[in-house]
């Protein structure tokens, strides 16, 4: 099973593909950026080319997105929030086969502690997909722990699909 895990943003969008069936599960990982000089609606044109690109090349049997957590910054939030809107669209186009996972879900299913810190989940993904270093950016590390979540998790018994 090829699965595309997301971390979701506007100004930096994680991604990592894993292939379950495969021995050296990592195929890829990396980060949709957007530079900050473009408008919402170029950047949001961006993430949805960008999104196709990887869905066209890797064909996921599943999308496992990170879910959205509370932001301080409202202005933040509204931009993430539209990004995330775009993410599940060009998601629902060309795969249709989501599932979303809070935070605490992700470092449970890595750690085995729902509170763990962001470095032991970071490690964990080295460990797990027998890396060499810690994937960077940090985003692509987060959405390889989110793809790693979902393959752990039984798509029959799943109730996190969208």
């Amino acid at each position: 099973m090829i699965i595309l895990g997301i971390d979701p943003g506007y100004a930096i969008i994680g991604y990592g593909v894993i292939d379950t069936e495969r021995k050296d599960m990592v195929v890829d990982y990396g980060a949709i950026i957007t530079p900050k000089e473009d408008t919402m609606p170029i950047r949001l044109e961006a993430i949805d080319s960008s999104l196709k690109f990887l869905f066209e090349k890797y064909k996921p049997d599943a999308v496992a997105i990170e879910e959205l957590f509370y932001f301080k910054n409202q202005k933040t939030v509204i931009q993430v929030a539209q990004a995330r809107g775009v993410i599940v669209l060009a998601c629902q186009k060309y795969c249709g086969n989501i599932y979303e996972y809070t935070p605490l879900q992700i470092k449970q299913a890595l750690t085995g502690q729902g509170r763990a810190e962001k470095a032991q989940v970071q490690y964990m993904v080295k460990a797990i997909l027998g890396l060499d270093s810690i994937p960077k950016p940090d985003d692509a590390a987060d959405a390889l722990a989110v793809a790693i979540c979902h393959s752990q998790t039984s798509p029959i018994l799943n109730s996190n699909k969208m």
